[in-house]
């Protein structure tokens, strides 16, 4: 269960995270790429952040995240000058990409096209006899 203080502390790195990461992305002068960030949690103490990242078109997600990793300290120390007011240690950085839409995405195709699994319960798994 999230504190407020740290419910408070993500959503000031996801706002600031989305700036940076979106301005780099402009300042390269990269197009047809979306970066957002979809959720940040950060630990009880404060030192470790988890940021999950939403990377739209998903077939580079890989590639950006490795990048992205890469250059984590940069990101920090970046993120640090915008929120040297509010912490007093910006904690690690650790990216992830979050692919709960592709999910969804998938889930929405299923039940629209063929392989609906309530019109044709054979397709689950579980119903399937060994």
């Amino acid at each position: 269960m999230e504190t407020n203080r740290q419910k408070k502390m993500g959503a000031l790195l996801q706002s600031d995270l989305v700036d940076i990461l979106q301005g780099e992305v402009r300042k390269n002068g990269i197009s047809n790429l979306i970066i957002s960030v979809s959720k940040v949690n950060i630990t009880s103490d404060l030192s470790i952040a988890k940021v999950f990242l939403s990377i739209f078109p998903a077939e580079r997600g890989k590639e950006l995240l490795k990048a992205i990793q890469s250059n984590a300290p940069l990101i920090k120390h970046e993120l640090a000058q915008r929120v040297k007011n509010q912490m007093r240690k910006v904690p690690d950085l650790m990216f992830y990409v979050d692919d709960s839409l592709e999910y969804i995405d998938q889930i929405d195709k299923a039940l629209k096209g063929d392989e609906n699994p309530i019109a044709n319960p054979d397709l689950l798994a579980k119903r399937k006899k060994k």
